[in-house]
């Protein structure tokens, strides 16, 4: 960096001494990290890092653990291997490259801090051109200690198979009556616009529908990664504002539930035909040719759980059925997946993504131009953006990036042995 190049007028060796910078610099031997009694880097008052680093101090204690151990991994297998099975050599690899991908952006990172406490250091040097070189090179190396901190999280974040695939997502009107179908049909807009800027494809697989406001729908969105994203949209929605019907211009407050499963393949999950009860009904409807005239309308128990799943959206049978077993699976496979994850986290509380009806997680504003998450006490105040689909990404990255760092926070600990005492 030009900046730090010009730090020839004061020797590396200052630097070091300087308390702030001390377990930062000496980045060459990985068992002194782990061995440290400063866990986490100090950063000194005033600093851009102060205070806002998304690693806590434990877990730099685990990193440093981590890396320890992948550097004596790369010791083992860059040292005398002719008396190594080849499945100890294959076990080796795999696990070097599994913490390399966490490592390498922690190493990254460390330097990272080193440069910005040089570059801050700098900022008060007598020389104008030295503090305009350092003013300008900082910005670059926050964004690079983000991304660092961002991939060491991904990295440690145990992988959610789920998160990569489609889903199903439901929409129902909650208490507010006719309010409340407006609100469902407005939440179904935001969805639809937000999927086409992610370039989604939208397909609707039951609707309850009357003009302008919608009872329930139920759509299954397909793309990379989709129940990954939308999987924090979960929960109870409500709307505060002045319904078109309201005379006396009294802000009414409304519900609309938000479900989100992911979407399951036939491999995902199996279902016994001995297990279903299928009944068959005539559809109900404005009229046409096959509403109230044939029973196309399909309705699937599944006897073991009791799930149920009706769909009339089809004018065939054949197509109703198929349509709703696709909603069943998915609802079977998210029971399934839930079970298994509240075993996993029942020492805790798992707020974000948790689906529960009961819960609001989102307040929508519109007298206030304001939208609150609730979850994370998040507020932004643009309606017009977040309603078109727009904003919601930014309220999405919000809980993606409060989840990441619960999920990090809860972690017990890493599965690695301790670097040996000095």
């Amino acid at each position: 960096m030009n900046a730090l190049r010009a730090l020839k007028a004061r020797p590396m060796r200052a630097l070091v001494r300087d308390s702030r910078l001390s377990g930062l610099l000496n980045t060459g031997t990985a068992h002194r990290y782990a061995t440290t009694a400063q866990p986490k880097p100090s950063f000194p008052p005033g600093s851009e890092l102060a205070g806002k680093s998304k690693l806590t101090a434990q877990i730099h204690e685990k990193l440093k653990i981590m890396q320890y151990k992948h550097n004596k991994i790369l010791e083992q297998m860059t040292g005398d291997i002719s008396g190594m099975e080849r499945e100890d050599m294959a076990r080796l690899a795999k696990e070097q490259s599994n913490m390399g991908m966490i490592v390498v952006p922690y190493e990254h990172l460390l330097k990272q801090y080193s440069e910005l406490l040089e570059l801050e250091q700098m900022m008060n040097a007598d020389d104008p051109d030295l503090r305009r070189l350092a003013r300008e090179e900082r910005q670059e190396v926050l964004e690079n200690v983000a991304t660092c901190e961002n991939d060491i999280i991904n990295g440690l974040l145990p992988k959610d198979s789920a998160e990569s695939a489609g889903a199903i997502l439901e929409i129902r009107a909650g208490t507010g009556g006719d309010e409340a179908s407006l609100f469902c049909a407005d939440l179904l807009h935001m969805y639809e616009k937000y999927a086409q800027l992610r370039k989604w494809k939208l397909e609707t697989m039951s609707m309850d529908s009357e003009g302008d406001k919608i009872k329930e729908v139920v759509l299954k969105v397909s793309g990379r990664g989709v129940f990954g994203v939308l999987m924090f949209e979960s929960g109870v929605h409500r709307v505060q504002r002045v319904p078109a019907t309201e005379t006396q211009g009294r802000v009414h407050t409304s519900t609309a539930t938000v479900a989100v499963l992911p979407h399951a393949t036939n491999v995902n999950i199996v279902i016994k035909e001995s297990d279903l009860r299928i009944d068959v009904f005539r559809a109900s409807g404005k009229g046409g040719q096959h509403v109230n005239t044939t029973d196309s309308a399909v309705r699937i128990t599944h006897i073991p759980t009791g799930i149920s799943v009706e769909n009339q959206q089809e004018r065939s049978q054949i197509q109703n059925r198929e349509r709703a077993m696709q909603v069943l699976r998915a609802r079977m496979y998210e029971r399934e997946r839930s079970r298994l994850d509240l075993e996993r986290r029942a020492s805790r509380n798992k707020l974000i993504g948790s689906g529960d009806r009961s819960e609001k997680c989102r307040t929508y504003n519109y007298a206030q131009n304001r939208v609150t998450d609730h979850r994370i006490n998040f507020s932004m105040y643009n309606i017009e953006g977040m309603m078109n689909g727009t904003a919601l990404q930014i309220v999405i990255d919000q809980l993606r990036i409060q989840h990441d760092l619960d999920e990090l926070a809860s972690m017990d600990d890493f599965d690695y042995i301790s670097p040996p005492s000095q």
